[in-house]
């Protein structure tokens, strides 16, 4: 099977995080992913994040970037400079579709940048292109 035909059902069993301080789009997300058959763990912020993170290892994560106490860039560095986790592809979420947005992202270390609201394609798409499962 070559990596372009990935339908919906190789995203089985892999584990997903969503960071959002924002308890709808953390259920929607929760909601699409968990139907296309990922396990999904659930972060309110980068403090909340970090601790599941090492227990869990995700194989991608999403991370919003206006949250209290430690925003997505923060959070994402942090993740990028842990070496267990430096390889884990972190998908920024926001919602403006700024350059500079973009930018900051990238200097974080993201893989990608989704604008809310996505769409349940745009997030599995998402999954099905970054998550690697180890």
């Amino acid at each position: 099977m070559n990596g372009k035909s990935q339908g919906m059902h190789d995203l089985q069993g892999l584990r997903v995080m969503v960071i959002d301080d924002s308890n709808t789009i953390r259920k929607s997300a929760e909601l699409f992913l968990a139907e296309a058959g990922c396990q999904v763990l659930l972060a309110e912020d980068g403090f909340d994040a970090l601790a599941k993170i090492a227990d869990h290892a995700p194989h991608v994560v999403f991370c919003d970037i206006l949250m209290p106490r430690l925003d997505g860039y923060q959070t994402c560095t942090l993740i990028k400079k842990n070496p267990r986790f430096a390889a884990t592809p972190v998908i920024m979420l926001s919602s403006k579709d700024g350059l500079f947005d973009r930018a900051r992202g990238r200097l974080a270390g993201s893989d990608e940048y989704l604008t809310k609201p996505f769409t349940r394609d745009t997030l599995l798409q998402a999954v099905a292109t970054y998550a690697r499962p180890v």
